[in-house]
């Protein structure tokens, strides 16, 4: 009995013990709020050509980003042709008759509150997105799941990149899909689309973008693809990814090429 007793006592210290060591970890998030954030895009389809300004937000509010009004947004092609956007709405820079041309190189300059932003990118020749198909999914069989697979030949002894955007019944899937052709030059290429974001089944409307991008771009979106935590290596410590703008702020410029494909699964 008094062995009992003595384990029963040991029991409760150790637990106690346990208890008085948890410590509550403060996560040190930051706050650095109000940095200049610019997403510029210019495509080889017909207008509008768009630029947004927008301000960030701390990471615990919600996606509400201020837009930056007022500021002069021009973009020059190097045959010095310069093209004024013009604003509307709020944070929304566009030129309505402005395509752009595969081969080209185009630069940014965007002048906000007495800074001038610099940016270049180079618009790549268009690869063919060749056809989609579906699979299904071996993750979550017996509930008619699918898979897409996009499938285009990569250009021989040129580097290629890509990016893939997603959509479901008119809803952008959140995965980012970026990649390179360091093994698959000059190849037949078929990449699965995997994401965890939207559930794929027969009968829904599915639309691919494929985005042929330079190389800066392509390490800004293959950043953030691995910070997701779907990556199939495991998300990582997430970070600003490097930007093509001088100087140092958030976002991108980029001159790419674009096509879609729309279908229904079946």
């Amino acid at each position: 009995m008094k062995r009992i007793n003595i384990i029963c006592i040991i029991t409760v210290l150790l637990l106690f013990i346990t208890a008085s060591c948890t410590k509550v970890i403060d996560l040190k998030l930051g706050d650095k709020t109000g940095e200049l954030v610019i997403e510029a895009n210019i495509v080889n389809t017909d207008g509008p050509q768009v630029v947004q300004l927008s301000r960030n937000v701390p990471f615990t509010s919600t996606n509400t980003y201020p837009a930056v009004s007022g500021a002069t947004v021009v973009i020059t092609d190097d045959e010095n042709t310069d093209v004024v956007l013009d604003e509307g709405p709020a944070g929304f820079y566009s030129a309505a008759q402005f395509t752009g041309t595969p081969g080209k190189t185009y630069h940014l300059s965007v002048t906000t509150d007495g800074k001038v932003y610099k940016a270049t990118s180079t618009m790549p020749r268009p690869v063919t997105l060749d056809s989609v198909s579906t699979t299904d999914s071996q993750f979550n069989k017996g509930k008619n799941q699918k898979v897409l697979t996009v499938h285009f030949s990569d250009p021989p002894n040129v580097a290629n990149q890509y990016r893939f955007i997603l959509f479901v019944n008119s809803v952008q899937v959140k995965t980012i899909f970026a990649f390179d052709d360091d093994f698959s030059d000059g190849r037949n290429v078929n990449i699965d689309l995997f994401e965890n974001d939207i559930d794929i089944f027969p009968g829904d409307v599915v639309s691919i973008e494929m985005e042929c991008i330079d190389k800066p771009v392509y390490t800004y979106w293959f950043t953030q693809q691995q910070q997701q935590a779907n990556n199939p290596g495991g998300g990582v410590a997430p970070s600003n990814p490097p930007t093509n703008i001088t100087p140092t702020t958030l976002g991108y410029f980029s001159a790419h090429t674009t096509q879609r494909l729309t279908f229904v699964v079946r």
